[in-house]
């Protein structure tokens, strides 16, 4: 397969962000799309090449809207030797009893409910990782849109851990412009599945999608200089209110909850993270653990326990 621009784009962005280590077992959420088509083919080609031993699994939920086979998909990763899944959901049922104001599927509910069902089939399938196909046009359009609507400079990352799932999210397209993407899908004949989604074509992000399409016609240059603009933090330069220096220090003196179970509480404030529970002896008292960043990471990826700390630090 001719994959060679997708696959320089997804080494540089596992180079520059540490995406996948030895041993992964990698969860790709295929909707069936073009973008997502492509990771999971790319990534399995990643895989033959690169220096480090993981896996691939495609993981398909089936959402429930109407008329979309997954046949030609399915043989496409026999003959490749891709693990393929495909996991029923109710998503699509309890979309429509969820409609917007003007009886509209909200799109932002339907990412949400994809994410969890795919994370959580992910980890049903022993792995350790979900990607998705976000590329790099995905974040530009992310980003003007919470400028748009939240008035603040952000954009999704290229890899997160999530605490609440156990699980890390990676993007190995981030660096991948949607054009090229498009142009591997129709080189190499990836099969991809049309959506049905009544939404799709008409969202906002298709509009903001539409416009810098207009905008890249008029000024090329800025396709290449949006994606440096994501990652050049030394070059940041944004309005510094009189109050921030003061507000900032405040708000590095608020203790921040990391996790908690029960009456046990993890918190950190500033560089220093504390253990607070009630001991056993005097339920009504409070008393506070000083732990070390690494009984700090236990605790976050559940490989130890608050009683194994406080226990640890009773002897």
């Amino acid at each position: 397969m001719k994959l060679h621009k997708i696959l320089g784009d997804i080494r540089k962005a596992d180079q520059d962000y540490g995406l996948i280590q030895d041993g992964d077992r990698i969860g790709v959420g295929v909707s069936g799309g073009k973008d997502s088509m492509v990771l999971l083919t790319a990534l399995h080609m990643y895989a033959k090449f690169c220096d480090r031993r993981f896996e691939v699994v495609g993981i398909h939920i089936k959402l429930g809207f109407p008329n979309m086979d997954f046949q030609e998909v399915t043989q496409f990763c026999e003959r490749l030797g891709i693990e393929f899944h495909q996991i029923d959901s109710k998503v699509y049922e309890i979309l429509k009893r969820n409609l917007d104001k003007n009886g509209r599927i909200r799109c932002s509910l339907c990412s949400k409910f994809k994410k969890a069902t795919v994370n959580q089939a992910a980890k049903d399938l022993h792995c350790n990782k979900v990607a998705f196909g976000h590329h790099s046009d995905d974040a530009i359009e992310t980003l003007l849109m919470n400028a748009i609507h939240g008035g603040k400079l952000a954009t999704f990352l290229p890899k997160m851990h999530l605490s609440n799932d156990d699980i890390t999210f990676i993007r190995p397209l981030i660096y991948a412009h949607e054009n090229d993407i498009l142009n591997a899908q129709m080189l190499n004949d990836i099969p991809f599945v049309k959506s049905t989604c009544p939404n799709d074509g008409y969202t906002e992000r298709q509009a903001m999608k539409d416009m810098l399409n207009h905008f890249y016609e008029q000024y090329p240059m800025a396709k290449k200089n949006f994606i440096r603009m994501l990652y050049n933090e030394e070059q940041l330069c944004l309005w510094k209110r009189e109050d921030d220096h003061k507000r900032i220090k405040e708000e590095a003196r608020k203790p921040i909850v990391l996790l908690q179970e029960q009456d046990n509480t993890l918190l950190q404030r500033g560089h220093k993270t504390f253990l607070c529970y009630h001991p056993q002896e005097n339920p009504a008292m409070l008393r506070k653990l000083k732990i070390s960043d690494d009984e700090k990471e236990a605790l976050l990826h559940h490989t130890t326990t608050f009683q194994e700390i406080i226990a640890k630090y009773a002897k």
